[in-house]
């Protein structure tokens, strides 16, 4: 029997540093191990910006037309060969790996029929929305990556019933996306966590499963952290945000136990650097500072027999971490409520075309929640 197959646009990237535009795209059978997902929802994240603005320096590999975005729910459209976990029509999120090194256009999350791989997807609950769902899969993918990769913090794997521990692990930056999900990975994996956070969110953090959270604009953050410490065994520190991993390198060195600390973000933000105009001038001094950051963390965390890591957020994509989390542990941690879809969505727009502008506003600062356009 024949069909023709459904059409398919994209928010595209066609070349380095170009406007994206929305423009008709291939309609792609998803191959073995694979599935295809009609989208009803994304988020973005600042990748999302960067890979257009200094993709040449952190994805190289990249070949153009590009489609971006890696966070993505909604529909399995059709299943590849060997895909046993998902069925057409059943309701999903996951990780859309389209930026990866070795992976397609056709891979990216910002296009109405999207391609994922089958291990790095879970399925949504009824009572969670697409925009709900969307929210996780980066996130999550960072946050799991920094704290069970072998050469990470390798932390005991999350479970449905967690074995405490007895060691405290410290999150800095509790409230963004990548806190949000660490904070609950490492509470369903039995650890003790504080963490820092605005006074604002302290709540939000203590109610995803922190013990304990610090204002990180305090003068007092790490002193008082370090107190809060004493007497107990650290599992590590997961860094996120500008300034996080000196002052988690500041605490550890002044703890028992494992004086690791698991970087996600680099020492200086690439966030002023334009695709434009004035393009040198931001970035040869943020490279520099980025340089210059990262002699001087080596030397300080030397200094305080700490190590260190820059996490790549979808290194679990190609180690067992990744079915770990997507097949073994979120499925049910999501359908039981043990694991909450957070940050909170804010749905800023409707379409392809509503990608650049939600950009725009996330570059501008957002905080404890996660924005998403709706498909």
């Amino acid at each position: 029997m024949s069909h023709t197959n459904p059409e398919n646009t994209a928010l595209w990237l066609n070349a380095k540093r170009a406007d994206f535009t929305v423009a008709p795209a291939p309609y792609a059978a998803p191959r073995a191990g694979e599935i295809l997902l009609r989208v009803h929802a994304v988020a973005v994240n600042p990748m999302d910006r960067l890979v257009r603005t200094i993709g040449g320096l952190v994805t190289p590999w990249l070949e153009y037309p590009f489609i971006a975005g890696s966070d993505v729910a909604g529909v399995v459209a059709a299943v590849g060969e060997g895909v046993t976990r998902f069925a057409v029509g059943e309701r999903v999120l996951g990780f859309a790996a389209g930026a990866d090194k070795g992976h397609r256009a056709a891979e990216g999350a910002f296009q109405h029929y999207a391609i994922l791989p089958a291990h790095m997807a879970a399925p949504l609950p009824e009572r969670l929305s697409f925009a709900q769902g969307s929210v996780l899969p980066l996130a999550l993918s960072t946050a799991a990556t920094g704290l069970f990769e072998a050469d990470c913090l390798a932390l005991g794997h999350p479970s449905a019933t967690p074995q405490a521990k007895g060691q405290t692990l410290l999150i800095w930056g509790g409230s963004t996306s990548v806190g949000s999900n660490a904070i609950q990975l490492a509470v369903a994996a039995g650890y003790d966590v504080i963490t820092t956070a605005s006074p604002r969110n302290f709540d939000y953090v203590t109610r995803l499963g922190a013990r304990q959270a610090f204002d990180y604009t305090s003068k007092r953050a790490i002193p008082d952290i370090i107190a809060a410490l004493k007497g107990r065994r650290v599992a590590g520190a997961l860094a996120i945000g500008q300034g996080a991993a000196g002052a988690c390198i500041a605490v550890l060195g002044a703890c028992q136990g494992n004086r690791f600390v698991a970087m996600a973000n680099p020492p200086a933000s690439f966030d002023q650097v334009p695709a434009g105009k004035g393009r040198l001038r931001h970035l040869v001094p943020t490279l520099a500072r980025v340089i210059v950051g990262g002699i001087g963390l080596a030397i300080r965390a030397r200094r305080n027999g700490v190590r260190t890591k820059m996490i790549w957020g979808s290194a679990l994509l190609n180690t067992d971490v990744g079915p770990m989390i997507w097949e073994s542990f979120l499925p049910s941690a999501l359908a039981d409520g043990r694991f909450v879809a957070a940050p909170e969505p804010v749905i800023v727009g409707h379409g392809l075309g509503a990608i650049p502008e939600a950009l725009d506003r996330q570059l501008a600062g957002v905080s404890a929640r996660k924005l998403v356009v709706t498909l």
